[in-house]
């Protein structure tokens, strides 16, 4: 009888860990998934978490894999100076890629390997997304070896806080979302002609006036107006709290101050940096407007330079971003102090380009000279292509995918950011009910694209750098949307950026999404489910 009992428990016991055993198809794919031999390491209460050596960031790698397990299965992991099983997290000169890792898995413990802490935390979150999302008292990691690395150094999500502004809440949530997708980068969009939305002390207007707009356009360009004065921005307290929230978790954030275009909010607050003086306002529906800085305006100069050198104190990112995009020049082509700049200059049209737009390339140069000189490199929408570009410019290739190559013909570094791919404010699916910006990317055509061919040239190879997903916000006013927009298809420009081309697989994909869709419903994200159906 006691023989029975025991077999029906180990039945028992063995239907439980199956239910609750980790999977390792994640997504990012990894690189390599090999199973090993013996039996799977068993997580429960009894284990711990073992850092080796004395890393501050180790620790900080260590605490969060303790949220991770407890907030997915329920299961609290105990420290190191408790006695069981144990995962251990440890850093290895002998992996080559940065951010790579090694998780090793047998059933006296796993350990996670990585050159840098980085890679370490990219490996805890293969371990993450593994897990089951349920309560459960132990999960059964088969025994394996998983060897990874990213295909891309650059893998961003561009988020805009200025056609709509975003709680300090919201943009924790978002780096939250990103780093569960090995994303490492968060260019944030921070100006617009509907909303400056940074202090600068040197020029407290920008907040007190720029940043309010006294109503918004109801609907797609209506005509019609809500009457509700908007504004909002972030104090360099809040950016300074965004900047160490990233950090911890490997995301570098990327600040973006548009110009010499979508200028209103800074033209309504300092009218004297436009061409005619204004008087501006604060634009009150969407799109591309006339004024822009004056590019032959001494005091623009100074404004764009202190403007810069104050936030260059809050950001410590390699690269800043000048935009540079949809800058009409209708205002450069009548006005004296331009022309006689572009005199001085001895600017001519050729090859297409008008001599305002060459004027537009110099006005760029000379901003990314006094950001050089500081340390710093600066990346620009595919306009800044309309001329001789500064050597250090990285190209964001965003109108098609004909501006990176032009960029990487040049010599010049570029970000695969293409629209018919990676515009996340277009809609997932003909049934939307919903009033967006118009055209249609849904996530199985933003997972198959492809920004190095295998058939690309050198150039092109050498000089792709990464891919980026964007979310403008003329139409997304709140939270749930911007993760609708933003879930699954991030997962989608994820893989894209991290996993080589030859393993991707949408229909692989679309199981792994699936199980990571739990992860969402159990954090509120309420992503599109049209994949899942």
């Amino acid at each position: 009888m006691k023989k029975i009992l025991f077999s029906v428990a180990m039945m028992i016991a063995c239907l439980s860990l199956h239910a609750t055993e980790a999977n390792y198809q994640v997504v990012p794919l990894p690189q390599s998934i090999t199973a090993g031999k013996g039996g799977p390491f068993v997580l429960d209460g009894n284990s711990v978490v073992n850092v080796v050596g004395t890393d501050e960031a180790m620790y900080r790698n260590a605490s969060f894999l303790k949220q991770y397990i407890r907030e997915a299965t329920g299961i609290a992991v105990g420290d190191a100076d408790k006695k069981g099983t144990a995962i251990t997290l440890k850093l290895n000169t002998g992996i080559e890629n940065e951010e790579g890792y090694v998780i090793t898995v047998k059933s006296k413990g796993i350990t996670v390997e990585g050159r840098t802490p980085r890679g370490v935390f990219y490996g805890i979150q293969t371990l993450r997304k593994s897990l089951p999302v349920e309560q459960t008292e132990t999960v059964g990691f088969p025994a394996v070896r998983i060897a990874d690395y990213p295909r891309f150094s650059y893998r961003g999500t561009m988020l805009d806080c200025a056609r709509h502004y975003f709680k300090l809440s919201f943009i924790k949530e978002f780096i939250d979302m990103l780093a569960l997708h090995n994303i490492n980068i968060f260019h944030w969009h921070l100006t617009e002609d509907q909303g400056w939305r940074v202090q600068i002390d040197r020029y407290p207007r920008l907040t007190e006036v720029g940043s309010k707009r006294a109503q918004t356009v109801i609907g797609r360009m209506t005509g019609l107006y809500d009457d509700t004065p908007y504004g909002g921005y972030y104090t360099k307290e809040d950016m300074r709290e965004v900047v160490k929230y990233a950090a911890d978790r490997y995301i570098t954030v990327i600040p973006e101050i548009d110009m010499p275009g979508h200028m209103l909010g800074a033209l309504a607050a300092y009218p004297e940096l436009g061409c005619t003086g204004g008087p501006y306002k604060v634009a009150e529906e969407w799109g591309v407007f006339p004024d822009i800085l004056c590019a032959g305006n001494p005091k623009t100069y100074e404004f764009v330079y202190n403007v810069l050198d104050e936030l260059l104190e809050i950001f410590p990112s390699k690269y800043i971003h000048l935009g540079g995009d949809e800058a009409p020049r209708d205002r450069w082509k009548s006005c004296p102090r331009c022309q006689a700049e572009i005199q001085r200059l001895g600017l001519k049209g050729t090859d297409g380009f008008s001599a305002e737009g060459r004027l537009q390339v110099c006005f760029m140069n000379r901003v990314a000279k006094h950001l050089a000189e500081k340390g710093r490199r600066i990346i620009g929408w595919d306009e800044i292509l309309e001329g001789d570009v500064d050597k250090g410019t990285t190209v964001m290739s965003w109108r098609g995918v004909s501006g990176g190559q032009e960029a990487a013909r040049r010599g010049l570094d570029a970000i695969m950011s293409p629209t018919a791919y990676y515009y996340l404010d277009y809609y997932q699916t003909k049934n939307d009910a919903l009033t967006l910006i118009g055209g249609l990317l849904p996530v199985e055509t933003t997972y198959g694209y492809n920004p190095v061919p295998e058939d690309a040239s050198p150039e092109l190879k050498q000089h792709i750098k990464g891919v980026q997903a964007n979310l403008w916000t003329e139409y997304i006013v709140g939270r749930d949307l911007a993760f609708y927009q933003l879930l699954p298809r991030v997962a989608a420009v994820s893989e894209t950026g991290w996993t080589e081309n030859g393993r991707k697989d949408f229909a692989s994909f679309r199981e792994r999404e699936a199980r990571l869709n739990r992860l969402y419903r159990h954090f509120g994200w309420k992503a599109c489910q049209d994949l899942f159906k």
